[in-house]
């Protein structure tokens, strides 16, 4: 989980040295830890860079094979990823000049695809 958060730089480091983003990576990876069968995850991504966020999302998607939404400490809707989806609105297309992300930005200059 370390490696996969991006923390073994910092691992031999007390936690309390760690910035805002790299609590959050480690906090992240402890809920992680013995792969457990339910996981609450609020807002996981906040306080995370571009690449961080990426990473958290992924790890999501691979170990989550039911996810639930709640709001105002009720759920309001849960199933497969598939599942949601088809709660959102369909898409409707239109043209729009694409402008990039400042996530796209960063993971340009960095020499980063992602995903990846």
């Amino acid at each position: 989980m370390l490696t996969r958060f991006g923390l073994t730089d910092a691992a031999d480091r007390r936690a309390s040295t760690y910035s805002g983003g790299m609590r959050r990576r480690l906090d992240i990876a402890l809920s992680l830890v013995g792969k457990p069968q339910i996981i609450f995850l609020d807002d996981p991504t906040t306080g995370l860079d571009p690449e961080a966020r990426i990473e958290v999302w992924k790890i999501v998607k691979e170990l989550a094979d039911r996810i639930a939404i709640l709001h105002e400490g009720r759920i309001i809707a849960n199933g497969t990823l598939a599942e949601l989806k088809k709660l959102f609105p369909s898409a409707k297309v239109e043209y729009v000049e694409k402008q990039p992300k400042l996530e796209e930005i960063f993971l340009s200059i960095v020499g980063k695809k992602e995903g990846k």
